[in-house]
């Protein structure tokens, strides 16, 4: 098992990529605490962080669902509180929790706008600052943070302005993340899925025919399984797409 006995978090992870990364991570025997805000399921967007845990559990893996909603900076506290209070250590944080807004910018309200980039990019800046102190204390760590190729494209999409704003953001600060972190022997590193992925959030938002092109989750899981195991020695600073991981490391999918 490649991440045996590592403690793992996971932002947005009651469904989507970041479920798919949960499961992905207690498979190779990581301990995953499932942070998002969803504990009670909605028939739009079904999952929650129990059930994610649930099926953690039935693999014979360990998970710790913790309510997080990222836009409250005490919850960002507390949810790193519990988890040092229940393992002891941090490894691994996945910046994965997201949202959009799919409007163009002059019908984007500034609540809209100021939502999408709390929660995209304050909310992981935040977390990653939470956990950084007990991953410098251990000289070891990753953080991942999920991006999009909406941080790089230059049409309009659908996913709206304030979104590809965030991601853009995200990338940058996980380049100066990883200058900053790199001599405590810390990799931080970003990824971006090639094309859509096709999960419960994606299919709720998603025009059909976007739908129909979306890739399975197995390679955004491939790569973040990677990335975990790497330390400042190795792979960081890095932004690449999904795919590109995989063909500059080897990684079969």
């Amino acid at each position: 098992m490649k991440l045996k006995d590592k403690v793992a978090i996971v932002t947005g992870s009651s469904r989507g990529i970041g479920k798919a990364i949960a499961l992905g991570f207690a498979k190779e025997g990581a301990k995953v605490v499932i942070a998002a805000r969803t504990e009670v399921e909605n028939e739009r967007m079904p999952g929650t962080i129990h059930k994610t845990a649930e099926m953690i559990r039935a693999m014979g893996g360990t998970a710790l669902p913790v309510k997080c909603d990222l836009t409250i900076e005490q919850d960002i506290v507390d949810m790193v509180k519990k988890t040092l209070a229940e393992f002891g250590r941090i490894d691994i944080l996945v910046n994965n929790a997201g949202i959009a807004y799919f409007r163009p910018a002059w019908e984007m309200p500034l609540k809209r706008w100021d939502i999408v980039l709390r929660i995209n990019l304050t909310g992981a800046f935040v977390c990653a600052r939470e956990v950084l102190p007990k991953m410098m204390e251990q000289k070891s760590g990753s953080i991942i943070n999920i991006s999009s190729i909406d941080a790089t494209k230059t049409d309009s999409g659908f996913s709206g302005i304030a979104y590809g704003v965030s991601k853009a953001g995200l990338e940058r600060f996980t380049k100066s993340l990883a200058s900053e972190v790199g001599k405590y022997n810390i990799a931080v590193n970003s990824v971006r899925p090639r094309n859509g992925v096709d999960s419960e959030g994606f299919r709720a938002v998603a025009p059909p025919d976007i739908v129909a092109k979306a890739d399975s989750s197995d390679r955004m899981v491939k790569v973040a399984i990677f990335l975990a195991g790497q330390d400042a020695t190795r792979c960081t600073g890095m932004t690449a797409t999904d795919e590109e991981y995989c063909n500059w490391h080897g990684i079969i999918i």
